[in-house]
């Protein structure tokens, strides 16, 4: 991958093959993810007659899509939430995670449909390189969750380490969530 570059209202990068391949892979399995935990949500009657839709009212247990959809209304404390706040809780998830699902099964598929499936030049505006950055950071928190990604974490993990040549593709996912993020940045910074 060469860095992106941005010229007037255009960025462009170039994918090989391969990383086409896993971009793409990684992409898919996230919005398939998502989708799995839209379709399990409970038909709601008020909702179908309203056109209000409503979402689950709990967290994930899978701790992938507990990252990429946190709580609305933190719950974190040393005592025991009060049913007020859990309920409130229920009801923000229920309210906003239909609306978070769509946003990041939106920009999954912004990238599923600039991406070369075998690789090339990709040209984005900046609306797709905004979806971009968004989709790369969502697939960085699930493989930062299932690596265990630590502040503390070494560069290079023992090539004995299940999650070393993972750690690779991570790192490399950092690399064009930063060198993007460079390109859509003014010029003053």
């Amino acid at each position: 991958m060469i860095p992106w570059e941005r010229v007037g209202d255009t960025v462009t990068t170039k994918l090989d093959r391969r990383e086409a391949t896993v971009l793409r892979g990684l992409i898919t399995q996230i919005d398939g993810m998502l989708r799995a935990r839209l379709d399990a949500t409970p038909q709601d009657e008020l909702a179908e007659l309203t056109g209000i839709r409503t979402g689950m009212t709990s967290a994930p247990d899978d701790p992938i899509l507990a990252r990429l959809l946190p709580d609305f209304h933190r719950l974190d404390r040393d005592d025991e939430p009060s049913k007020e706040e859990r309920d409130s809780a229920a009801a923000l998830r229920s309210l906003h995670e239909p609306d978070l699902l769509d946003l990041k099964t939106g920009v999954a598929g912004v990238v599923l449909d600039t991406c070369p499936p075998s690789g090339g030049t990709v040209k984005l505006s900046l609306e797709q390189a905004d979806a971009w950055l968004s989709a790369v950071n969502d697939v960085r928190l699930a493989l930062g969750t299932t690596l265990d990604v630590t502040d503390d974490m070494p560069e290079d993990l023992p090539d004995d380490d299940p999650r070393s040549p993972h750690l690779g593709v991570y790192q490399w996912l950092t690399w064009m969530q930063e060198h993007l993020v460079l390109a859509l940045s003014p010029d003053e910074l």
